[in-house]
């Protein structure tokens, strides 16, 4: 800066310095000669290095080269620097090889691959540049790349379009830039690399090969389309002319040979369908070919209905190869995924995850419900309830589980395939015993909500104790300590308290006040207490008569005139107790209370009240 204000003060100078925030000083080499000028941000951006010698980075699958820019001011023109690499010798002035580093082997190779996929540079390549570029500015592919470089080894480096421009050039004269590495040797050691690098990333190996089974489950469904499309056609054609045939066999295989061999109804009774045909179906198709109702067909369309029966049979065998090529992958790829759900659910699951390692990312719950999105989705929109299992309803253990239990065991189902996937896509056992474990665990906990081990809890071996309702009089052991009550009708009539209510009103001088009665008994104790009433009735009737016999001594010395209002209080007596005993169903007790102080009050004679007396103690002893 000092130097600088002396220069700025003289008379001869007529240029200024300018100095703004952050930019770089621009420095004149009259000014100080020996110090080379700085770079400015513009001219960074632009591509312009003044002074610092810049070199290239490229990658090559025989080892990373360095070139050095020989022409700098030719990247200020990027649309212009594509023509100078249209021939070698023009290529030649504007970059030279600088340094070569030579790969060891594929191993190598490949980390240095990997490393730089990663934006990050490997050991090899970081020993490279401390040796070969100290001071100078580096030129990269990737700006993540070079922001590792120069956080690392204190490099600075660029990315722009000047830098990507020149990178292409020297891709296209790469065999004449760099002598030694000819097209022919370029070219192998291209896609050997490449090769290693896809089994990398991939974690290539033969023996998981997911790939083929999502390929064969979707051409497996495919043919399961076609071959059912096929058999309704040759159904639909040979119909016309043997209509009850349909019916009479109902497989379409089975359908499509019988159909090959017969040909015109006409040849059915001739012909032996034992091979293909059952003998009951055998001889019911010999019938209907008899007394059929199709029209006549000519030969020429037998020719293309066989044809077609031929497409089916072909299909047919290849659909049965194919499955057990799935069923061989399927015990190869996922044993344990196998053991749970079976092949085809199993290869389905892993079809819709896309792959073996992707399905092992996803949670239990969503294995579950795997293959229902669209239901799902619509219930969370409706907001109803979600479902509860996708393509895992198609397994055998969800098949076996009654309706209301299916829900449970689709979750515990897909919580032990989830881990059995995992199993399979990330461990090293090749056997399926894990699968099989859970499976027989699954077994049992479907046996137990089912309820043919009510004794065992799931997932325990001790068993829950029974509940038993309590009964105080039954022994630990088997029996009664008592004999067992019997229902005594007697105890649910009112008579007897009634009664004894109207006696002691009687004794009683000082009225007292009526209390609230309670509610009504209701109809079941109604027709309880109707045949007990009935045999109260008789009963006391039969004391009654008793009573007047064993009254009439008394009675002799009272006079004459009394003795015929002895009956007719007796008899109203009789009336009113009848109706107070059909009453008892309908009217409250505090009304019969009242009916039974006034009876009680017109009860004046002392023959009354020593039969009431009489009535009592029986009662009491009763």
């Amino acid at each position: 800066r000092i130097y600088c204000k002396n220069k700025l003060k003289g008379e001869n100078n007529t240029e200024k310095i300018v100095t703004r925030g952050k930019q770089y000083k621009r420095w004149l080499k009259t000014l100080n000669p020996s110090l080379p000028p700085p770079q400015t941000q513009q001219s960074r951006k632009r591509g312009v290095f003044l002074g610092a010698e810049m070199l290239v980075l490229f990658e090559t699958p025989a080892g990373f080269a360095l070139f050095k820019v020989l022409d700098e001011g030719k990247l200020n023109k990027v649309e212009d620097l594509s023509k100078e690499f249209l021939a070698a010798d023009s290529a030649r002035k504007v970059v030279s090889l600088q340094a070569f580093s030579k790969f060891e082997n594929t191993a190598e190779a490949l980390e240095a691959v990997t490393k730089l996929l990663e934006s990050t540079p490997s050991k090899g390549l970081r020993k490279f540049l401390r040796a070969h570029c100290d001071g100078e500015t580096l030129g990269v592919a990737d700006s993540k790349l070079g922001n590792a470089i120069k956080e690392k080894l204190k490099i600075d480096c660029v990315h722009n379009n000047a830098v990507m421009e020149l990178l292409r050039g020297v891709r296209t004269q790469l065999t004449e830039l760099i002598s030694g590495l000819g097209a022919q040797d370029l070219a192998p050691m291209s896609l050997g690399l490449s090769h290693s690098l896809s089994r990398y990333k991939l974690k290539f190996s033969a023996d998981k090969v997911d790939t083929m089974i999502v390929q064969a489950i979707g051409l497996l469904d495919d043919l399961d389309k076609e071959l059912n499309t096929y058999a309704m056609r040759v159904r639909e054609w040979y119909g016309w002319h043997f209509p009850e045939l349909t019916k009479i066999v109902q497989d379409n295989i089975l359908y499509a040979k019988a159909v090959k061999l017969m040909g015109d109804r006409a040849n059915a009774a001739k012909l032996d369908f034992s091979e293909i045909l059952p003998e009951e179906v055998e001889t019911e198709v010999k019938e209907a070919a008899v007394i059929s109702m199709g029209t006549e067909i000519n030969d020429l369309d037998l020719i293309n209905i066989k044809e077609l029966c031929d497409q089916v049979l072909n299909l047919s065998e290849y659909r049965a190869q194919l499955y057990d090529y799935l069923k061989s992958r399927m015990n190869t790829v996922a044993p344990n995924l196998t053991a749970l759900v079976g092949e085809l659910v199993g290869a389905r699951l892993i079809a819709h995850g896309g792959s073996l390692l992707n399905l092992a990312k996803q949670p239990g719950s969503t294995v579950q419900i795997l293959g229902a999105e669209k239901a799902l989705f619509r219930a969370l929109k409706t907001k109803h309830s979600t479902p509860k299992y996708g393509l895992i309803y198609h397994a055998s253990l969800v098949g076996q589980a009654a309706p209301k239990h299916k829900g449970k065991i689709s979750r515990s189902l897909a919580a032990k395939a989830a881990l059995a996937i995992r199993c399979d896509a990330l461990g090293d056992d090749q056997d399926n015993s894990m699968g099989l474990e859970n499976r027989a665990k699954l077994e049992a906990r479907l046996r137990t909500l089912e309820g043919k081990e009510l004794g065992r809890s799931a997932g325990s071996a001790k068993g829950k104790p029974k509940i038993e309702v309590y009964f105080k009089d039954r022994k630990k052991g088997a029996g009664l300590i008592t004999p067992a009550k019997t229902y005594n009708p007697a105890a649910d009539s009112l008579i007897g308290q009634l009664t004894n209510s109207a006696a002691l009103d009687e004794q009683d001088t000082v009225p007292k006040k009526k209390k609230k009665v309670e509610a009504e008994p209701s109809p079941a104790e109604v027709a309880m207490e109707v045949p007990a009433s009935e045999e109260k009735k008789e009963k006391k009737k039969k004391k009654k008569k008793a009573d007047q016999e064993a009254s009439l001594p008394t009675n002799e010395n009272e006079p004459v005139s009394e003795e015929p209002a002895a009956p007719k209080e007796k008899e109203k007596k009789k009336k009113k107790k009848c109706q107070a005993e059909d009453d008892d169903e309908n009217v409250e007790v505090g009304e019969k209370k009242k009916k039974k102080r006034k009876h009680a009050e017109q009860e004046e004679e002392p023959e009354v009240q020593t039969k009431k007396e009489k009535k009592k103690k029986k009662k009491s002893e009763d």
